[in-house]
Order: structure tokens, then C-alpha cells, then sequence
């Protein structure tokens, strides 16, 4: 089986509190993508970065002093595109309270002794924090199975540190396409 994992396409890093021009521009991509996904069979997850009330007094919330993504919020949605797809039967929503997900590792390791995985392939944003942290993951859960990052459907908090983030996957076995 494929695993396809769709990294917090949420409202807040697309169009409001953290979004940029290249966060917008990737939606339409990323659709495609999570439709050809649907398709062919691959098991769909979705991650949603997901943050407290207490969200300022964290570690992450002194460094970045912007709230976003708090639960239940507008911000915290899946973007009106893609969120009928992270609704269809059979769709992971994992809610994660911070970068990586270490309950989305432990799932695709179960689920890669259950069932086998041949390939997972990560998507979203963004490529510098959210994607690499949990490519990193999943590579750290399951060393053998390949672990791609499709480019053209990710997006970094800028173009230049998303084409480091791109880099740096690459140099840790992660095939970025």
C-alpha cells in the first residue's frame, strides 16, 4: 500500500494569521493530488497543527508569538478546497500539538505490520518546519520504506527556506520529487 500524508493544509498557513503567496499557490496542486491519491488507493492521512488557548506561554509560542491554528478556530480548518476530501471515508485527520507527529509515526508503523507500506509521500506546509519534521519521523519509525516529498505541492515560510528544507531531506535519504 501507498500512504499519502497531507501536512496541516489549514486556513491559518494558507490565507490567514501564517499564510504567504506560495501557500495560496500550492492549493490547487495539492487537490490534484489528494484526488489522484483517492483514485488509485493510496491511504490518505491529514495533519492539523493544533494549538491551546495556552498556545503564547509554550516554548513554541515564545519563539513564534503568533497565535494560529487553536482549536476549533477558522484558522484551525482544513482550507475550504481540500476539506470535503479530508472528510471522505477512509481519511486520517491526525491533530498535532506540535511540528512532528510522533501518534502519526506510531500509526504508519502499525499500520506498516498490518499491512505493509511500499511508499509514503508527504505534502503541504510548512516544507521548513511541518513537512520535514514529519518526514524525518516517518523515516526514523520505518528506515526501509522510501519516503518521498512531492516539491511542487509543498511551500516553506519562504522560498529560500523551503529549498533548504528540500536540501536537507535530500541529504537524509527522503527522495524529494
Amino acid at each position: 500500500m501507498k500512504v499519502l500524508i497531507v501536512v496541516d493544509m489549514q486556513n491559518d498557513f494558507v490565507t490567514d494569521a501564517l499564510g504567504t503567496a506560495e501557500a495560496v499557490a500550492i492549493v490547487p496542486a495539492v487537490v490534484e493530488r489528494v484526488r489522484e491519491a483517492q483514485k488509485t488507493g493510496e491511504r490518505i492521512f491529514f495533519t492539523r497543527d493544533t494549538h491551546e488557548s495556552v498556545y503564547l506561554q509554550t516554548q513554541e509560542g515564545q519563539k513564534l508569538p503568533v497565535e494560529h491554528c487553536l482549536r476549533g478556530s477558522k484558522g484551525w480548518e482544513i482550507v475550504p478546497q481540500l476539506k470535503a476530501l479530508s472528510e471522505a471515508p477512509g481519511v486520517t485527520v491526525l491533530d498535532k500539538p506540535t511540528f512532528g507527529s510522533t501518534v502519526l509515526g506510531e500509526t504508519l508503523r502499525a499500520l506498516d505490520a498490518e499491512e505493509g507500506i511500499e511508499a509514503i509521500t508527504l505534502i503541504g506546509l510548512c516544507t521548513d518546519i511541518c513537512v520535514i519534521s514529519n518526514a524525518l519521523l516517518a523515516k526514523a519509525f520505518l528506515p526501509e520504506v522510501p519516503i518521498r516529498v512531492e516539491a511542487a505541492c509543498c511551500a516553506g515560510v519562504t522560498p529560500a527556506s523551503h529549498e533548504n528544507a528540500l536540501a536537507a531531506m535530500k541529504v537524509c535519504q527522503i527522495e524529494v520529487l
